[in-house]
C-alpha cells in the first residue's frame, strides 16, 4: 500500500470516528436538553421562552414570550457558544436577579454537548419554526 492510500485510509477512519463522537456528544445533548423540557422547549413558549432561533439572538427577546425578569432584559447577552455556557454553568451568577431558577449544568462536558444539540436544534426554517 502506498503512503498516499495508507493516509487517505487512516483519515477516513479517523473522520468517522470524528463523526461518531459528534454524533454521540449530540445525542447526549439532547437527552441533557430533557432536564429543561419541564420550562422549554424548542418550537414554543412555556414557563421560559422557547430556544428556536436561539443563537444571536439578544437575551430577554425570544418573540411572543413576556416573563422575563428585568435583570434578563437588561443583561445584554446576546446567545452564542461562550455566552451560553457561562449562563448554563450558574444561571443566578451570570445574570442576577434572573426568574431561572435552575442551578445549572455543572458538568464542562454535559453543557458543551447541550450546547452542541442547542446549535443544531435551534436553526430557525431549518430545524424548528419561531412560534410568535
Amino acid at each position: 500500500m502506498s503512503i498516499v492510500r495508507a493516509l487517505a485510509a487512516l483519515l477516513a477512519v479517523a473522520s468517522a470516528g470524528a463523526w461518531a463522537a459528534t454524533a454521540a456528544a449530540l445525542e447526549h445533548g439532547e437527552e441533557i436538553y430533557s432536564r429543561c423540557a419541564a420550562c422549554h422547549s424548542i418550537e414554543g413558549n412555556r414557563t421560559g421562552p422557547q430556544h428556536c432561533g436561539l443563537f444571536g439572538r439578544r437575551a430577554g427577546t425570544a418573540p411572543g414570550y413576556t416573563g422575563y425578569s428585568d435583570a434578563m432584559k437588561a443583561s445584554g447577552i446576546v446567545w452564542n457558544e461562550r455566552t451560553l455556557d457561562r449562563f448554563l454553568r450558574d444561571p443566578p451568577r451570570a445574570v442576577p436577579g434572573t426568574a431561572m431558577t435552575y442551578a445549572g449544568v455543572t458538568d464542562a462536558r454535559e453543557r458543551a454537548d447541550l450546547i452542541a444539540w442547542l446549535r443544531e436544534a435551534t436553526q430557525p426554517g431549518r430545524t424548528c419554526t419561531i412560534q410568535r
